[in-house]
């Protein structure tokens, strides 16, 4: 079968096609033939060794010294089941299925993963396209939002980077929880994140946000861009600050904020769960979530992919079509 092979870290031509082996499913595994799968920013990351201050050399202990010690890539898919395990009994051949896989191995033809796994049936009502659009930024903002930043019905939320994989989500899950949504974006993108339900958009090209007076009670941050001494005037007297890309200092103003002051920091390792995926799901089919895919690339353009995502001003999702 074709897949991405990333044998080393570097730039986005480091990602090269290769033929592999086809895997074969364990007894409580499903092979699925991939049709759809993003480039995520954290496939970005990882490709790229481009993490937050001080934690190259963790990252190098979890992922592998030299270069990615499983070299395919991608961690959210759209397929078709194409053989079960003897012990798998939710799912059939021909099932359509969406989801996440943690342990990557989503940039190529087929993948094979848990039963146990976050892996659900696909909503009909989205192609694979679409499906495969969402797991990431829905489950990374729904766990910061809920989780970390127990969001509530009428607080104050700014979400930056509101146009990107999280953001995009971040702005519609939050008015699902009955929140206030200002989203900061580019100019060309206003649009758009108003077009989701932001209630108030900014340009940041035109206008800061940490100095025209208005607090709220949570900044989500999903494009590492903000600190805590920027934004601690934009919190509210509990406000709080969540970090999707946090660094060594910031996990510092973590730890200091959570013994002095009523303002936090709060950042965190999210872990995609078959539950969070349930939680995005039934929010997909009561249609407080839509997908949003900034543009798809066909699997042989690879590299062009990683250099849109590399950007860093993805408009949603950006597709690979399998």
């Amino acid at each position: 079968m074709k897949a991405v092979i990333t044998k080393k870290y570097g730039p986005p031509e480091v990602a090269m096609i290769q033929e592999i082996d086809k895997p074969v499913p364990k007894e409580n595994e499903i092979l699925v033939k991939v049709i759809a799968a993003p480039v995520t920013s954290g496939d970005a990351r990882i490709r790229g060794l481009n993490v937050p201050f001080g934690f190259k050399f963790i990252t190098k202990l979890m992922f592998g010294f030299k270069g990615p010690k499983k070299p395919v890539l991608g961690v959210v898919f759209s397929g078709i089941i194409e053989q079960v395990g003897d012990k798998v009994s939710g799912f059939s051949k021909g099932d359509a299925v969406f989801g996440s896989k943690e342990d990557f191995g989503c940039h190529a033809e087929y993948l094979v993963i848990k039963e146990k796994a976050a892996i659900l049936h696909k909503p009909e009502k989205l192609s694979h396209d679409e499906a495969a659009s969402i797991p990431f930024g829905a489950m990374t903002s729904l766990k910061y939002l809920r989780d970390f930043g127990k969001v509530k019905k009428g607080q104050k939320i700014l979400i930056n980077g509101a146009s990107g994989a999280l953001g995009i989500y971040a702005v519609q899950l939050a008015k699902y929880f009955g929140a206030e949504v200002t989203g900061v974006c580019s100019t060309s993108n206003v649009g758009l994140v108003k077009s989701v339900g932001a209630d108030h958009v900014i340009d940041y090209k035109t206008t800061d946000f940490t100095k025209n007076g208005d607090t709220y009670d949570i900044i989500y941050d999903t494009v590492g861009k903000l600190d805590f001494s920027k934004c601690r005037d934009s919190l509210n007297s509990k406000g709080v600050l969540l970090l999707a890309a946090a660094g060594i200092k910031e996990y510092g103003q973590v730890l200091s904020t959570s013994f002095s002051g009523a303002k936090k920091v709060v950042a965190g390792v999210v872990l995609f769960k078959k539950e969070d995926l349930k939680a995005v799901a039934e929010l997909i089919e009561q249609d407080h979530i839509k997908p949003v895919i900034g543009q798809t690339f066909e699997l042989s353009e690879i590299v062009e992919a990683y250099k849109h995502v590399d950007g860093g001003h993805k408009v949603g999702s950006a597709v690979l079509k399998v």
